[in-house]
């Protein structure tokens, strides 16, 4: 047994960077295979990308700009809101991109008029991600890459969130649980097939649980080191911070901090060496505090409020609730509660897409999630109490720290839930007061497969014989895969896709409308 262990740790990290390779081919085969512009504002982030990349940073809601309404106009599909039937003889229009000059003008020229004389509501998010892809498309266009392809490119980022993230949860596994096998290879291969959606979209939610997975490195080596460096404080903090400036929603992550140093001050106080780590947490605090500061400064300025979603909100029509009015709502029954709990965790697995106006999934495949989730999260806090499980106090506190980023985020959009009356808005609606985006608690993927593979080790461990475990274990690779191919498999068919755009755009574009767009580009 030790032989073989021993081998498979020589060959570990070509295991790994395998499954680097394997999430980055998935998000490159899904993200070129579903057309633009999805349901999940794809339109609004496009729009911010491209701002960003000429420097124009918002400071308000703002419009669309005419440089992304072209875009959208040219590129969009109508596959995911509408059915076929909808159409003449059942069947999709041609893209536009494909339309004869004349006509093609007259569809740009109402179509992104209409684009133009809107407001975008994600203008007040945090500035991380439209920073870096607003680069990243700068880029492109230094290589040469315009038209359709650029809108590719810039989807093609997540190519390399999906990679990295990979390696940060072998990281973070390795550093928990340095001699089990079973963990440190399967949470990397759990985020390998990961089938969220975000990774196949122009979103900005993708770099949270890159961000967040750094910083919760970064906790529990606080936990493990007996004097953690400031180095160590200064990366941590700087990763939290980034967390925080990927998506407004992460600021609620900010209270697992506070847990990390209790763990850390209550191990260190029976050998009285508490004064030497106070620089190291200040230097911590400061690192989390200075740019989320930067960033609340600069919202007063421009939006007028902290967090720059007072706009959003009045924009979307919602309002706050009294605190007396939060009690009645439905979540506090079973009945919410079914509808709540499911939806968020099958959401948070397989992604929020839809197509042809119904949901991207499969309710086999959505009870697996949700079902093996609970068990999860329920298995590992009763097994971290009952003290005949063998773990070390260090193991321990770091499962309790995942568990706890895991939860907070999930109490944020049950108090989200409550705390506002959605007016017309169709999601979240009065009909369905509830937020149930598993993107919005993605940056918690690291600390929760960290526990689902610690779950699941449980379980299996229950087994008496190994080959039953690895059919076990096999099975539910095999089904994840085959479930996310199958239900994204309609996508590949869509004549607004890149397959598509590769074979005809070139010969179907007019060179009049890409020279709208490159003139559009630079101003």
């Amino acid at each position: 047994m030790n032989t073989s262990l021993r081998f498979g740790k020589r060959h570990e990290r070509k295991l790994i960077l395998l499954l680097c390779a394997i999430a980055a081919l998935r998000v490159f085969i899904f993200s070129a295979a579903f057309p633009f512009f999805n349901n999940v504002d794809e339109q609004a982030h496009l729009d911010l990308v491209m701002k960003y990349a000429r420097g124009d940073v918002p400071r308000d809601l703002g419009h669309y700009s005419s440089e992304s309404a072209n875009y959208i106009s040219l590129y969009g599909t109508p596959e995911y809101f509408t059915p076929p039937q909808q159409f003449k003889a059942n069947h999709f229009p041609p893209p536009n991109w494909r339309l004869p000059a004349e006509q093609l003008e007259d569809v740009l020229n109402k179509t992104s008029g209409w684009w133009q004389a809107n407001e975008n509501h994600e203008s007040g998010e945090p500035p991380l991600y439209y920073t870096i892809a607003g680069l990243w498309l700068n880029l492109g266009r230094l290589f040469g890459i315009a038209d359709g392809w650029l809108l590719y490119w810039v989807r093609f980022l997540n190519v390399f969130v999906a990679a990295t993230l990979v390696w940060v949860g072998f990281a973070a596994a390795k550093l928990v649980f340095p001699d089990n096998q079973f963990i440190r290879l399967n949470v990397p291969l759990l985020l390998a097939i990961w089938p969220q959606t975000v990774f196949y979209s122009i979103q900005s939610d993708s770099l949270s649980p890159i961000c967040f997975g750094i910083a919760f490195i970064g906790l529990i080596k606080l936990l493990e080191a007996e004097r953690p460096s400031l180095l160590l404080a200064i990366w941590t903090g700087f990763a939290l911070a980034a967390t925080c400036l990927a998506k407004t929603t992460n600021i609620a992550l900010l209270f697992v901090v506070p847990i990390a140093l209790i763990f850390k001050f209550r191990n260190l106080s029976e050998r009285r060496t508490l004064r030497p780590l106070l620089l190291s947490v200040a230097a911590l605090i400061g690192s989390v505090a200075v740019p989320i500061a930067l960033w609340f400064a600069w919202n007063v300025h421009t939006f007028g409020d902290l967090t720059a979603t007072a706009s959003k909100l009045d924009f979307l029509g919602w309002t706050r609730k009294p605190l007396s009015n939060w009690w009645p709502h439905p979540i506090f029954t079973l009945h919410g509660l079914k509808e709540f709990w499911p939806d968020l965790m099958a959401s948070f697995w397989r992604g929020e897409f839809v197509w042809h106006g119904t949901r991207l999934a499969c309710q086999a495949t959505d009870a697996f999630y949700w079902i093996s989730s609970t068990v999860a999260i329920l298995l590992t806090p009763i097994s971290l109490i009952w003290r005949r499980s063998k773990l070390i106090p260090f193991q321990r506190q770091s499962l309790w720290l995942a568990l706890s980023s895991f939860v907070v985020l999930v109490l944020l959009l049950a108090v989200l839930s409550i705390a506002f009356d959605f007016g017309l808005c169709v999601y979240p609606s009065r009909e369905h007061p509830y937020f149930t985006s598993g993107r919005l608690i993605s940056a918690a993927a690291v600390p929760f497969f960290l526990l689902y593979s610690y779950a699941l080790q449980r379980v299996l461990s229950w087994i008496p014989m190994q080959w039953p475990r690895i059919i076990l274990l096999g099975g539910i690779v095999l089904f994840i895969v085959l479930s996310q191919s199958v239900v994204n498999s309609r996508a590949f068919w869509s004549h607004y896709n890149l397959f598509h755009l590769s074979q005809s755009l070139l010969r179907s574009l007019p060179m009049w409308s890409r020279s709208v767009i490159v003139l559009s580009s630079s101003h």
